[in-house]
C-alpha cells in the first residue's frame, strides 16, 4: 500500500514502498520535469566478529584505550574506534583479547613494514639528490 504526498515547484511526492529498506520520492522540478529519488536506508550488518571491528563504521582499527584484569578471568577493556570515535567498555573473554592482540600485532607489523619502505624510498631520494649536487659541483670540501 502506498501513501502519496504531492507538492508542486520544490514539491515532493513521497511514496512508501512495501520494502522498508528504501523510500521513493517523486520531485517536480520548477521546469515541470518529474524525477524519482530512491533513498536506501542503511541496514546494520551483523558483526563480522572480533573486538577490532567497529560496530558503527565497520572499520578494523578499533584499539584498546585502557584495560584491567577482573577477578572472574576475563578482561575489562575500554575500546575506541579512531575512525568514527565510537567507544565502549566491557568485560571480554581471554580468547577475544588474544584475537585483538593478534590483530594489533599484525597492524604493528604492517606499520613497521611501511616505515621501512618509506625510509628506504626517502634515503634513495636523498642519495640521488646528493649525486646530482656532486656532479654539478655544488658540494665543496668546506661543506664537510
Amino acid at each position: 500500500m502506498r501513501a502519496d504526498k504531492t507538492c508542486i515547484g520544490g514539491r515532493m511526492n513521497q511514496n512508501q514502498n512495501q520494502n522498508p529498506n528504501h523510500t521513493v520520492r517523486k520531485i517536480t522540478l520548477p521546469s515541470g520535469r518529474n524525477i524519482e529519488v530512491i533513498r536506501f536506508e542503511r541496514t546494520k550488518k551483523p558483526a563480522r566478529g572480533g573486538l577490532h571491528i567497529c560496530p558503527d563504521c565497520e572499520s578494523d582499527l578499533v584499539q584498546p584505550l585502557a584495560w584491567s584484569e577482573p577477578l572472574d578471568g576475563g578482561w575489562e577493556l575500554e575500546l575506541s574506534c579512531p575512525n568514527c570515535r565510537w567507544n565502549t567498555e566491557g568485560v571480554f573473554s581471554q580468547e577475544e583479547v588474544y584475537e585483538l592482540e593478534d590483530r594489533l600485532d599484525e597492524g604493528l607489523e604492517d606499520m613497521l613494514r611501511d616505515l621501512k619502505r618509506l625510509t628506504h624510498a626517502n634515503m634513495v631520494e636523498e642519495i640521488d639528490r646528493f649525486v646530482v649536487a656532486l656532479n654539478a659541483n655544488h658540494i665543496l670540501p668546506e661543506d664537510f
